[in-house]
Formats: C-alpha cells, sequence, structure tokens
C-alpha cells in the first residue's frame, strides 16, 4: 500500500517565531495609527476649535436672556402722556417647558386669585402658542403675589415670572380708538417675522391704532442679561447685563385734556366729537365713544370683558372718528349754499316754503309742516329751511354740490396713521352710472342737497368741512406734531361768499336758529355752526297722516342720528368741530350733539369751568367713563352668572350704560331715496 507524498511545509520553532514577529509588527503600527489619529483629533480640538468648545461650555454654565425695551411713550403736542410705562410684575407660563399644564394652572389660580373665566382665557391661549411664546397668566400684581410664585418656582416648571414694564393709557377709554392698545405676539408673527424677541416674556407690540402703525418707532432695542447655572438650571449669580434702548418717544398733535373731555362730554351716548386746529389743520381731539379700557386689553381682556363689549348696541369697539359712516343730514347745507354762490346764484333769491312741494311724483316736505313763507339764503341756513335747498339745488344741479363736497374733504382720504379709514360717498350722476347701471334722477339731487340718500360722511371729514368754511383754507388733518409745517393752499373760494355762509352759521347758533344749544357759556366768544338730523328708517306716508313717532318712543336702532359742525370765535376762526350722536335722535338736550359740541369748544376757553358743568352732568350718568365700564362689566357679569371679581360697582342707573341685548356693528345707512330731514328748532 502507498502513501501520497507531502506537500506541506515543515513548521519549525524559527518560522513560528519569524510568523509572531511579522503579525506584531502589522499589529502596532495600526495602533500607532490610531493613536496618531486620536492624538491629531485632540490636538484639532484643544487648539484649531478651542473657541468652539469653550462658548459651548460657556453655555452650558451661562444663560444669556433677553431684556424686552421699553416701548416708546406717546405725548400729546405738550408733551403729557398718552401712553406710557410702568413698573409691574408678572407672571408667564412657557409651553414647552410646562409638564403637568392642568396642576400648575390650578396652582397659580389659587395663588393668585384668578377668576374662572380667566383660566379658561389662559387654557385657550396655551393651545393657540407655540413653543417658547410666553402666554401671559397675569400682569400688575403686587410684589406679594409675585414672590409667592417665585418662591414656588421649584414645584412649577414652566412658569416665568418677571419683573419688567407694562403699557399704561392714563385717560383709559377716552383713547382706546386713537391709540389702540399693544398685547402679545400670536403664533402667526413669530411665523412671519422669526424674532426671537417676540417670544420673550413679558413683550408685546402694537395690535390696534396708532399702536400698531408707530410699531416700528416705538420698540425700541433689547437688552441682554447673562447668569451663571447649575445644571439643573438654577441661578447661582448675575454676572453682566446690557441695558434696553427705549424705543422713540411720538409727539402728537392731540391736546390730552380736550381728548378726554370730549371723551367724557359724550356721556352715555354712542357718538364721536373731532375738533381742528383751523390755523394748521391739527387734530386736537379725536373721541369716539363709548369706548373700551386699552388697559384691559394689553393687561389681557377677559372674556366675560369682550363678550360683554361685541354685544353692546353701542358699538364700543368701532373707532366712530374714522370707521363711522352717517348720512350728514342738514350739516352739508352751508357747503351746498356756498356751492350755489360759486355757481352764481345770488343770496338775496327767495323762494316760498308752503311745508312741502312735488317732485316729479313725489312729496318731499321741510321738517317744518307750516312751511317757513319767503326764504333766502341766510335764513336758509339759519331755518334749515328743506324747501329753499330743493328748489334751489334742481336749479344749480347736482355736480356743482358734489365738486364743492369734494373740495371741502367730504369723500376724502386723509394722511392719518390708521390701517383703515371709511371714506364715505358723494354721489353724482357718473358715480350713480358707475355703481348702480342707472340714470341719476331729480329726486336724488333733492335727497342729496339735504344730506341724505347716498351721500355718506365720517365725523373726521365733517369737522375738516367745518375748518375749510372757517378758514377759507385746504387744511388737512395732521396727528403728527410738526412744529415747522407747510402753511395751507387756499380754497380759491371767494371770501366774500364765505362771509354770507359765516354771517348765516353764526345765526344758527346766535340768531334764533336750529342750533340755540350750541351758544358758548364763554364771554365775548360766539360759535357759528349747523345742526343737521340724519334719518335711518323711512317715514310712510301713512304715518305722516297719523303723526310720525318721536324718536324717544323709537327703539335705539330706529332714531335719527343728531349731527353739529362749527367753528369759533365766528369771526376769527380758530377751532372747528364735528360731532355725530350716533341715534341720539335729540332726545336728551344736554347729550345733544349742539351741546356737547359747545362743552367741547368751550373747554378751550374756560377749561375750569367746563369741567365742572361736566362734573354736574356725570352725576346723573353713573359717573364717568371708568366708572362706568365698571358698572357695567359688575352688571354683565351678574346677567350671565359669573363670579364677582373684587371691586365690582355697582350696576349703572342709566339704560344706555348696560345696553348688551343685541348685535353690534350694523350698517345705519337710511334708504336711498330718504325725502326727510329733521332739524330740531330751538
Amino acid at each position: 500500500m502507498k502513501f501520497g507524498k507531502s506537500s506541506g511545509k515543515i513548521v519549525t520553532q524559527a518560522s513560528q517565531s519569524f510568523s509572531f514577529t511579522r503579525r506584531a509588527m502589522v499589529l502596532g503600527g495600526i495602533q500607532g495609527g490610531v493613536g496618531l489619529l486620536l492624538a491629531g483629533r485632540m490636538a484639532w480640538i484643544s487648539v484649531a476649535e478651542n473657541e468652539k468648545y469653550q462658548l459651548l461650555s460657556e453655555s452650558n454654565r451661562v444663560n444669556l436672556t433677553l431684556i424686552p425695551p421699553r416701548r416708546g411713550w406717546i405725548v400729546d403736542r405738550h408733551g403729557r402722556p398718552l401712553a406710557n410705562n410702568r413698573t409691574d410684575f408678572r407672571v408667564d407660563i412657557i409651553p414647552d417647558r410646562l409638564r403637568d399644564k392642568d396642576a400648575t394652572i390650578a396652582s397659580l389660580a389659587r395663588i393668585l386669585a384668578i377668576q374662572p373665566d380667566e383660566v379658561e382665557r389662559i387654557h385657550e391661549d396655551l393651545e393657540k402658542a407655540a413653543g417658547f411664546q410666553p402666554v401671559e397668566v397675569a400682569a400688575n400684581l403686587d410684589y406679594e403675589q409675585y414672590a409667592a410664585v417665585s418662591v414656588r418656582l421649584p414645584d412649577l416648571p414652566g412658569v416665568a415670572p418677571a419683573q419688567g414694564f407694562s403699557r399704561h393709557y392714563p385717560a383709559g377709554a377716552a383713547v382706546g380708538h386713537l391709540i389702540g392698545y399693544v398685547g402679545t405676539a400670536s403664533a402667526k408673527d413669530y411665523e412671519t417675522r422669526r424674532d426671537p424677541l417676540l417670544i420673550t416674556p413679558g413683550f408685546k407690540i402694537g395690535k390696534d391704532g396708532l399702536e400698531s402703525s408707530l410699531e416700528r418707532e416705538l420698540t425700541g432695542k433689547p437688552g441682554a442679561k447673562r447668569v451663571e447655572v447649575t445644571a439643573r438650571g438654577k441661578i447661582v449669580r448675575e454676572l453682566t447685563t446690557r441695558p434696553d434702548t427705549p424705543g422713540k418717544t411720538i409727539r402728537m398733535t392731540i391736546d390730552a385734556g380736550l381728548q378726554e373731555y370730549a371723551g367724557r362730554r359724550l356721556g352715555t351716548q354712542s357718538g364721536s366729537v373731532v375738533v381742528i386746529d383751523c390755523h394748521s389743520g391739527d387734530l386736537l381731539a379725536m373721541a369716539s365713544m363709548p369706548s373700551y379700557d386699552p388697559n384691559s386689553f394689553s393687561d389681557g381682556i377677559s372674556h366675560a370683558e369682550w363678550d360683554m363689549l361685541s354685544q353692546d348696541d353701542h358699538v364700543p369697539l368701532r373707532n366712530k372718528t374714522l370707521k363711522g359712516l352717517y348720512p350728514p343730514g342738514s350739516t352739508v347745507k352751508p357747503m351746498a349754499a356756498l356751492a350755489f354762490l360759486e355757481a352764481g346764484l345770488r343770496p338775496e333769491e327767495t323762494v316760498n316754503c308752503s311745508g312741502a312741494i312735488r317732485v316729479g311724483n313725489a312729496l318731499f316736505h321741510c321738517w317744518s309742516r307750516r312751511g317757513h313763507g319767503a326764504v333766502n339764503m341766510h335764513r336758509g341756513i339759519a331755518q334749515s329751511c328743506d324747501i329753499y335747498f330743493y328748489v334751489m339745488a334742481q336749479r344749480m344741479g347736482m355736480q356743482v354740490i358734489a365738486d364743492m363736497a369734494r373740495r371741502l374733504g367730504m369723500g376724502q382720504k386723509f394722511p392719518l396713521p390708521y390701517p383703515s379709514q371709511s371714506y364715505g360717498t358723494v354721489p353724482d350722476p357718473a358715480w350713480k352710472l358707475r355703481k348702480y347701471q342707472q340714470d341719476w334722477q331729480i329726486y336724488d339731487t333733492v335727497n342729496a342737497t339735504i344730506g341724505q340718500g347716498y351721500m355718506l360722511i365720517n365725523p373726521t371729514q365733517l369737522a375738516v368741512m367745518a375748518s375749510r368754511i372757517a378758514s377759507g383754507k385746504e387744511l388737512m388733518p395732521q396727528l403728527m406734531y410738526k412744529a415747522n409745517r407747510q402753511p395751507p393752499k387756499a380754497l380759491g373760494v371767494s371770501q366774500e361768499h364765505l362771509s354770507v355762509i359765516h354771517n348765516a352759521m353764526s345765526a344758527v347758533v346766535n340768531g334764533g336758529g336750529t342750533g340755540g344749544a350750541a351758544r358758548l357759556p364763554v364771554p365775548d366768544v360766539l360759535m357759528a355752526g349747523k345742526t343737521g338730523t340724519a334719518q335711518v328708517r323711512r317715514i310712510t306716508m301713512a304715518e305722516r297722516a297719523g303723526g310720525v313717532r318721536g324718536n324717544a318712543s323709537l327703539p335705539f336702532k330706529l332714531r335719527d342720528h343728531a349731527l353739529f359742525q362749527g367753528f369759533a370765535p365766528y369771526d376769527n376762526p380758530r377751532y372747528a368741530v364735528g360731532t355725530i350722536i350716533e341715534h341720539g335722535g335729540h332726545v336728551s338736550r344736554i347729550q345733544d350733539a349742539p351741546m356737547i359740541s359747545a362743552d367741547v369748544i368751550s373747554y378751550l376757553f374756560d377749561p375750569a369751568k367746563a369741567v365742572e358743568r361736566l362734573e354736574k352732568y356725570e352725576k346723573d350718568w353713573g359717573g364717568p367713563p371708568a366708572t362706568r365700564l365698571a358698572a357695567q362689566m359688575a352688571e354683565y357679569r351678574r346677567a350671565k352668572g359669573l363670579a364677582a371679581v373684587p371691586g365690582d360697582a355697582a350696576p349703572p342707573t342709566d339704560a344706555n350704560a348696560a345696553n348688551v341685548a343685541n348685535a353690534a356693528e350694523d350698517a345705519a345707512q337710511p334708504p336711498s331715496n330718504a325725502a326727510h330731514d329733521g332739524d330740531v328748532p330751538e
């Protein structure tokens, strides 16, 4: 038997030793290479990237916190604050840091005595908030409340108490629509701007009015604070602080005292007063009442207060000075008369007023059923004779009236820092054809010449019209104060014609006309003006035959609007005023447009006596606006079965102050062919 020949090498001790040495060298080379790589990497980290990792290390040890900048003040023409800042203590919640939302909110509600409707508001805000966007729990806390939360922070993750500044409006509701308010940035705001300042606790942005439109100027530059913390975030010590830079101070043309007085003088009515300087066009007051207290919005308005305001039929959430539109009524008669004069009509020409006139197949009435007899232009304005203007408007045509209306500011957009304005309507044949594809009719002219039909105006335009008639200049309303301003251009209207209108408007107030209630309680100062009544419902022939119902017997929304435009002193105009009382209906003489206008203008000549009169009125109205608003809120909470809030007032005595039954925001526009104007003789 044969065996195969072996092909393997003979393994000796020498060959084994050589093989082990070679493998050891390869392994050692690999280990050395890895070591060199590690050494190189360590060198790179410790030398080349030293600054990067030093910063990361420092960030674990030191927290950098933004300090919200203080908003710039808004001051009046004399430097008195309309919006300023005050030191306060506040508590916010950072949603992303919360662990047990319900338990945390319940603890805060117990510590800070938060009302149930406020708790509901906090829950809803947390649902809408994004990440680190702070949600306000409470503001304007006293130090004891602030300390009570601060000592419990280990048990309240996500809660951020802070000491900072809050926005404050000294005049409260009187400047609500004028200034607007601030509030916490929304998630949408943050998504749009991606600014970390927007999610900094305590920082607020403008939400409405001037606070919104002047946001860039009012917002300053944030400061920063560096604090040393432990691994768990506990503050060890404060390292450095860079202070914030406050925003710019905005100076306005408004007179703070007059603004607050005008707001208070409107009483329990729904309406607006605008006052203009006839020399410069400066707006001295833009009061819209009732209003909201901007301090409530800035602090975080409750659901109950919001519901009360939005349901009030006096529409406190609407800025009536710029967004309220009303038929101007007989306040346009001086404008129409000026148009007639410029078109060649002689002021001595007369019209016989018998109380009614037939136009086509319709009968148009004068407010005086007995008529005024022979009426020229002076008497037509002083007694507000509708028939005079019906006849002359048909003779002169609508186009001359429309052209003069636009020259005097009707339908005009003014360069005011507000995001939205309602400009009204100055109708003419071309407008109607463009708007309704219908031809202009003679009854359209008749309606328009007494400020009814399609014609609409806002209170600021009414005041501008008064100022341009008074001055003969193309005054433009201004809100931003400027020491040196270009003088206004002339209207290009004959001074002789203006004098005719001025004399007639003086007779309205001082010569037995329809506006005697606007007579100034100031010696040697005369007001010139024109009253107006704007109908908001159609009066049928059957109702006329049986007797037209008085405004006092009508529901609030069916009452006529009451208007007044004027200027003083009559012989050297300095101030012009436009006042509209929404659904006022001339029910109360003291709270009617003429007397309100007179008291507001008298404040500029004798503020002490004007305030003395106002305080007597307010005793019958339930106090100043802040008191009435608190009483209205208390009554609303009681009616809704909500828990009372400490400091709730007794219900108001005036029914208007607590009327929350109907929906807000109605157009309140009359039918296009309404044929009635109802100036009330004094």
